[in-house]
């Protein structure tokens, strides 16, 4: 279903606080846990201190994977911006990885690729983060690169200048979403008068006002030692790890912190929006002012949006009355202050007054009459059991812990267990009452427009951009050059335990003891292109939708209820998972078992979302995304491939009730299902459970065939879907290959495309469409295999009148992979960014599984991995020539545009 995130964009959601850690600075931590408490985060396995110079210090084991997180946070954003010049604190994040004293910009540029690991940063209106995510034994790299950077920026007018562009096309890339603008508004009205009246990201006006030094007053105020919080988690001894800390950071000199910029926002006048989208469906909001994060009554808030956003709740609702395609709740808190979006969707063409008003009658209803207690009492349950889950993930328990230290004030993030226990359903309430006043609300109705119109849905914001490559060979620092030159041959992976029941379902085991919890994610190898009934195009949305109607044993509501009553986070389908706390597990797969095996799919329901959806997919239809990603397909398989059919309203409008059924029965499958446990379970565990729920699943008939056809190489072309509200151009250039995923020159197109696409800051692509011309923004490329077919794309944002000229200097960098051998520093750093990488994709239990079942759905054995790594190890300059030459084709790209009308 479509979800308010889809405005929200890369606002800053409530999170989840985590465990207690009482302790005395600079010593381990030893208190007896809480029961509510994850052992992987007890206060026993902290390590805190404060150094001399203010540098506050949090260290988390977890030997999920030998990866380690770094984040240092500075607790400063755009709210300290000298006035006029919003973007500061984002501008000053970019020139963070333009290089310091003992570390250029190309040297900083090299490690990173070096590591093999993910860095990156982000600014808010308040905290300034930047995280690096690598090996464990690379940890003091990581420390001596975030000193230097806290010591000694660089900070040149020849490279701000350069920055500058790159940071302007950046604001050019967010003006192109409609959810950007949206909420740009929603903070400008709620906050008026105050820092928060502008976001973080900045305006190209005050970019083109802003010099080197305006950031170096910035950055000589704020960036210090004792205004900055670094946490750390992941497979280390937390005693070496501080001694480290201490190493690289104690010689920096603390400094006077200015005083900050009080944030207090006055209630504002209702006010009304009607802002056009070329969104499929359109959207009924009202937003409402909230606390911020460090708020006192931030908890109350928080179980507030809870249970606004519940499935049992009387905003969701709306959905199963026919009276809304979607229907939710967002609340984004920045630190002292936020906002709640209530969203209600409706079909292109439908009455938004309509919908507006069922919205604003439910949200009226509740500031009277308030919420129900047990919807209070549930929200609680699954805040504090959540908890259960933030050792899952290496980087995400370290951003939880760097959330609550510094957006939330926390001496330590287990203090939100106690207030979410406090929290009652008089308070949210009375909380309710107060805030879902319509005197204050920002009414919006955002509409769809003909195709061509505003932009497509497409989100805004995502992964920063730092243009900082060289072309030559670079000398890195001798600390770094002893740490990462030796590139070490390959270790197997130990591999999960595997088998496979009666019934022939697949069953993947990988134990890990990190948190209390369990989590099973399961798929069925299935293709609607081949098994939807001629005529019936879209059978199988409506049946995947279905799924969250209940079930024959349970209705909707007893269902949600009894999920959350263990509590249990499940989804149901074609793709289902289910998590639990570890004593749980045998009751969230049953309830799991009970939804995918014996959904209700009631027939009033049925009704609902049959009409529901072919509403939605005639604004779909015409949408410049959907047009742009069907031109993509189009470009690529020949006229008539089963991947062109598409559902229509009317296709929708054809399906019956028992089509659904048919299609459920024919499709859902034991011998097509595999299912990935892991977490806190043995393997004897696990199949035990597993086979108890759906053992006695038994397949129907012959087994369908899900394979695609081979498809012929495409032909050269053109396509552009106008979109004329974008500022900047969206670029694919793709095409179709020759061979199949079980080749093996595939490992030598990989490490190939790190060196010419993929390798992110130093790759051929980066630096020549990027870096040298300044044609782009951002540019990468990419394989996309499947067992049958496959194909190559490399995609670019661009202003219109740069598109041809960065197609020519893509083509040129693809024909050199052909025509020229890589150099030997480039197939270093490749295989060093490639080998060293490859723990970290086994960083989160998520991922684990995310790679079991990747490798199932392509046939794969599941040491494809392993393999991979000793052809990387052993690949030579020629072996990559040669499978360039031999299945790419520069000649052989279609280019597909969509954005404003191009003058190439």
């Amino acid at each position: 279903m479509l979800g308010a995130a889809m405005l929200a964009g890369t606002a800053l959601s409530s999170f989840c606080a985590v465990v207690p850690a009482q302790a005395q600075q600079g010593a381990p931590v030893s208190a007896a846990p809480s029961a509510q408490i994850p052992a992987a985060l007890s206060s026993a396995q902290v390590v805190r201190a404060t150094l001399p110079n203010g540098l506050k210090v949090v260290i988390i084991p977890n030997r999920l994977a030998p990866v380690v997180t770094t984040q240092v946070n500075y607790m400063v954003g755009s709210a300290e911006a000298p006035e006029g010049f919003p973007g500061t604190a984002h501008a000053l994040e970019h020139m963070m990885f333009r290089g310091s004293t003992g570390l250029d910009k190309d040297q900083l540029a090299t490690i990173g690729a070096r590591l093999g690991g993910g860095y990156n940063a982000f600014t808010t209106e308040d905290v300034t983060r930047y995280f690096y995510t690598a090996q464990a034994r690379d940890l003091p790299v990581l420390l001596k690169i975030e000193a230097l950077r806290m010591s000694g920026l660089t900070l040149s007018k020849a490279d701000w200048d350069k920055e500058r562009g790159a940071i302007e096309q950046e604001v050019s890339r967010d003006l192109s979403s409609p959810g950007y603008r949206y909420v740009e508004q929603l903070q400008s009205i709620l906050f008026a008068g105050t820092p928060y009246e502008h976001d973080a990201l900045g305006t190209r006006p005050s970019f083109d006002k802003t010099d080197s030094a305006l950031l170096k007053g910035f950055y000589d105020k704020w960036y210090a030692p004792n205004n900055a919080v670094l946490v750390i988690s992941g497979d280390i001894n937390p005693v070496t790890a501080l001694a480290e800390v201490r190493e690289a950071f104690g010689d920096i000199p603390r400094k006077p912190l200015p005083e900050r910029r009080k944030i207090t926002p006055q209630p504002t006048p209702a006010r009304t929006l009607a802002l056009p989208t070329d969104y499929a469906v359109g959207f009924a909001a009202v937003a409402y002012p909230m606390p911020g994060k460090a708020a006192q009554d931030f908890a109350i808030a928080d179980i507030l949006s809870d249970v606004l956003e519940s499935q049992r709740g009387a905003l969701f609702e709306l959905v199963p009355q026919g009276k809304a395609l979607m229907a939710g709740f967002e609340y984004m808190p920045k630190k002292r202050a936020g906002f709640g979006l209530a969203l209600a969707a409706f079909p292109k063409g439908g009455d938004s007054a309509k919908t507006l008003a069922d919205l604003k009658s439910v949200l009226e209803n509740i500031r009277k009459n308030g919420v129900p207690a047990e919807l209070v009492e549930a929200a609680k349950k699954r805040e504090i059991a959540q908890l259960q889950f933030s050792a899952n993930s290496v980087s995400d328990l370290a951003s939880i812990w760097s959330d609550a230290l510094t957006f939330r004030d926390l001496d330590s993030p287990g203090d939100a267990v106690a207030a979410y226990e406090a929290v009652t359903p008089e308070a949210v309430n009375k909380l309710a009452a107060t805030l879902l006043d319509p005197a204050h609300a920002v009414t919006a109705v955002l509409t769809p427009e003909s195709s061509g119109k505003p932009v497509a849905g497409k989100g805004f914001g995502g992964a920063e951009s730092f243009a900082s490559t060289s072309d030559k060979p670079v000398v890195l620092p001798d600390w770094a050059e002893k740490a990462l030159s030796t590139l070490e041959k390959p270790v197997p992976t130990p591999l999960p335990t595997v088998s496979t029941l009666p019934n022939g379902l697949k069953l993947i085991v990988w134990p890990a003891h990190v948190s209390h919890t369990v989590q099973l994610t399961g798929t069925i190898r299935r293709n609607p292109s081949l098994q939807q009934p001629k005529g019936k195009e879209g059978v199988s949305s409506l049946t995947e939708e279905l799924f969250a109607f209940g079930t024959t044993k349970h209705d909707r509501l007893a269902f949600q209820k009894a999920l959350d009553d263990i509590p249990a986070w499940e989804d149901a389908g074609g793709d289902f998972s289910v998590a639990t706390q570890t004593q749980d597990f045998e009751k969230g797969v049953a309830l799991l078992a009970e939804n995918e095996l014996h959904p209700a799919f009631p027939e009033q329901m049925f009704q609902v979302l049959r009409a529901q959806l072919a509403r939605a997919q005639a604004g779909t239809l015409v949408s410049p995304g959907y047009l742009f990603s069907r031109a993509v397909s189009v470009a690529l398989v020949p006229e008539g491939d089963p991947t062109l059919r598409e559902a229509t309203p009317a296709s929708f409008m054809n399906v019956t009730h028992d089509d659904v059924v048919q299609y459920y029965q024919k499709v859902w499958r034991p011998d097509l299902t595999t299912i990935v446990v892991t977490g806190d379970i043995t393997p004897e565990k696990a199949r035990a459970v597993v086979e108890k729920e759906f053992g006695g699943w038994k397949a129907e008939g012959p087994k369908p065939d899900v394979e695609l056809a081979p498809v012929p190489l495409n032909k050269p072309s053109r396509a552009n879907v106008p979109d004329k509200s974008s500022v900047q151009d969206e670029v694919v250039l793709a095409q179709t290959l020759g061979l199949q995923v079980t080749n093996p020159d595939r490992f030598m197109l990989t490490l190939g495309n790190t060196i010419l696409g993929s390798g992110g800051f130093s790759s051929r692509l980066y630096k020549d469409l990027r870096v040298k011309s300044g044609y782009v923004y951002s540019v990468g490329s990419q394989f996309s295999w499947n067992r049958t077919r496959a194909s190559y794309n490399i995609s670019y944002g661009a202003d219109p009148d740069k598109v041809g000229k960065a197609r020519v200097a893509a083509m040129q960098d693809l024909k050199d992979m052909q025509d020229h051998l890589v150099t030997q520093d480039e197939l270093a750093l490749a295989k060093a960014s490639l080998l060293r990488g490859l723990p970290l994709r086994r960083s989160s239990l998520g991922a684990i599984a995310g790679e079991y079942l990747g490798l199932e759905n392509l046939g794969l054995p599941l040491d494809t991995v392993d393999k991979a790594a000793n052809a990387y190890y052993g690949a030579k300059a020629e072996d990559i020539q040669a499978a360039f030459k031999k299945w790419l084709r520069a000649d052989g790209m279609a280019q597909i545009v969509k954005g404003p009308t191009p003058t190439w």
